[in-house]
C-alpha cells in the first residue's frame, strides 16, 4: 500500500469518528416521522384523485384535465404559429416501423379505393380515386416523424400538399375552422384546426422512399406532417370532410390532447 493510500484511509477514518451519531430513539422518531409524511402524501394523493374524479366531464375527460390540455393548445399555437419544422437530407432517411393498424387491419383492393369529400353541412362534394391527388403538385419532404410513445424516425416521404387539395373547395365551402379524416371503416379517426391542415408541411403522401406506400403504411394516401405526433396522420384516408365545429378525434377521446402540437 502506497503513503498516499495510508494518508487517505486515515482521512476517512478521522471523518467517520468526527461524525455525528444518532441514538437509537432519535431515529425511531425521525422514521415514524418519514412513515407518517409518506402515508400523509399517499392520502392526499387519494383524495386528489378522488376529487379529479368527482369532477364535470368535458367530452369525457375531468375539466380540471381538459383545462390543462387547453392551455398547452394555446401555447403550442402561439409557439408554432409560422414556424416550419426542419427537414432532413434523403440519406438520413430510414424505414418507419408500423405502429399502430387501427382501421387498417384488413387488407383493401386499392383499385377500389375512394376517397369521400364531405362538406360542413354533410353534404357530398366528391368522391375521388388516386389519380385527383397524382394529378396535383407533388413534392417530397423528408422529416422527423415523432410517436407519442417516445420514438422517432426521419422518413421520406412524397405527394401534394394539403393546401394545394383544399384550393379546389375553399370558395365552396368558405371560411370553415375544422377538418375531419377517418379511415374507410371509420374505425379509425382525427380532428385537426384548418391552420394546421394548411400548413406547407402537412401532406397528403403518396410515397414512401420514392415507392408508393404499403397498406401497413397507410395505401394508398395517408396524412404526413412534423409539426404534430403520429396519433393525428391518419393512415388510409377514406373520408376528408370539412367541419363548423371542433371534430371528434380517437385519442383525445381517451384522454390524450386533441392539439397534439410539436
Amino acid at each position: 500500500m502506497t503513503d498516499d493510500s495510508t494518508d487517505r484511509d486515515r482521512e476517512l477514518r478521522a471523518q467517520l469518528d468526527d461524525a455525528p451519531t444518532i441514538p437509537i430513539e432519535e431515529f425511531r422518531k425521525r422514521s415514524r416521522r418519514s412513515f407518517l409524511a409518506g402515508a400523509a402524501g399517499l392520502g392526499a394523493t387519494y383524495l386528489g384523485w378522488q376529487w379529479l374524479q368527482d369532477r364535470p366531464d368535458v367530452a369525457g375527460i375531468p375539466k380540471p384535465l381538459s383545462d390543462t390540455l387547453e392551455f398547452n393548445e394555446e401555447v403550442w399555437r402561439t409557439v408554432s404559429e409560422g414556424r416550419s419544422a426542419p427537414e432532413h437530407p434523403i440519406s438520413k432517411a430510414t424505414p418507419i416501423q408500423v405502429n399502430g393498424r387501427i382501421g387498417i387491419r384488413n387488407e383493401i383492393d386499392l383499385a377500389d379505393w375512394t376517397v369521400r369529400i364531405e362538406g360542413p353541412d354533410g353534404e357530398l362534394l366528391d368522391e375521388l380515386d388516386l389519380s385527383t391527388f397524382e394529378a396535383l403538385p407533388q413534392r417530397d419532404m423528408v422529416i422527423e416523424h415523432k410517436c407519442i410513445e417516445g420514438w422517432s424516425n426521419i422518413t421520406h416521404w412524397g405527394g401534394a400538399r394539403f393546401s394545394d387539395f383544399h384550393a379546389r373547395y375553399a370558395d365552396r365551402i368558405g371560411d370553415v375552422p375544422y377538418v375531419s379524416l377517418e379511415t374507410p371503416d371509420g374505425l379509425y379517426y382525427v380532428g385537426w384546426d384548418m391552420p394546421s391542415m394548411l400548413h406547407p408541411q402537412t401532406m397528403l403522401a403518396l410515397r414512401q422512399d420514392t415507392e408508393p406506400l404499403d397498406q401497413d403504411h397507410g395505401a394508398p394516401l395517408r396524412l404526413a406532417t412534423p409539426n404534430k405526433y403520429g396519433i393525428k396522420c391518419l393512415k388510409r384516408i377514406g373520408v376528408i370532410r370539412y367541419a363548423r365545429e371542433r371534430p371528434a378525434d380517437y385519442w383525445a377521446e381517451r384522454s390524450y390532447d386533441w392539439y397534439a402540437g410539436l
